[in-house]
């Protein structure tokens, strides 16, 4: 990769740690968004965003937990079925026009859930779930954010909030570690079967580092996500069509 595209890649990748650790999230999905524009072999785009999810994940894990955004119970009916099947889909490899064809819907899907995770509004009172329901949710995730090299968070936040089971900050730490756990399964996962991340990986951890643990820091405080959340909705549904209708080249 040339220094150019290293620099152009840094700064971006340090504005989507930034977003995303803000809402609770990792940036995967703004990850892909970038490579997809910026056409990166398709081969490095899911070890590449698996590792910085880790990276940014683990920060916002920490944040949003310390400030007692958090319930270990509803995360663990989540995570239970999600953290063996991210694995499994980590191991499987798509063939590239497949990969950017679901890579494509799920940034769309991505766009859409953004959105409607910041204009829903909690219900007054929690409401409970099935386990079974959570368990199949839980797994459906996992299998997808392994197969894309995601966290699922994206996915899961909006699903506890439209369904009433805890309010928007919980929401974001329970995404938060719920990434974590994903993502290291889902990277090991893809190590086992294909053993190599792209050496680039050493100049962009320290960036997502820098802008996941500011992010992180102002989002579990009182930090207005609005017009983040809007800026990432375009940036996610532009990356999204650029996969489907020109498959990403």
């Amino acid at each position: 990769m040339e220094s150019d595209m290293i620099l152009y890649c840094g700064i971006l990748f340090l504005l989507i740690s930034f977003l995303y650790a803000s809402v609770g999230h990792a940036g995967a999905s703004g990850y892909l968004a970038v490579m997809a524009l910026l056409s990166f072999p398709v081969e490095s785009m899911k070890p590449v965003s698996l590792t910085l999810n880790i990276v940014v994940s683990l920060i916002a894990s920490y944040k949003f937990i310390r400030a007692g955004y958090f319930d270990k119970k509803l995360f663990l009916i989540f995570a239970l079925t999600s953290i063996p099947m991210a694995f499994v889909g980590g191991y499987l490899q798509l063939d590239p026009f497949w990969f950017k064809k679901l890579a494509g819907l799920f940034l769309i899907g991505s766009a859409a859930m953004l959105l409607a995770r910041q204009y829903l509004k909690p219900a007054e009172q929690k409401k409970s779930i099935s386990l079974f329901l959570a368990l199949g949710i839980g797994a459906l995730i996992g299998f997808l954010s392994g197969l894309l090299g995601v966290g699922g968070g994206i996915f899961l936040s909006p699903i506890l909030i439209l369904m009433g089971l805890t309010t928007l900050r919980t929401a974001s730490g329970i995404a938060a570690l719920f990434i974590l756990c994903n993502s290291l399964l889902g990277l090991a996962g893809h190590y086992t079967s294909l053993p190599n991340l792209p050496k680039e990986i050493i100049y962009f951890v320290p960036v997502v580092i820098i802008g996941g643990y500011a992010g992180a820091h102002l989002g579990s405080g009182k930090f207005n996500t609005k017009l983040i959340t809007t800026f990432l909705f375009v940036v996610l549904l532009s990356a999204g069509v650029k996969f489907l209708v020109v498959g990403g080249s």
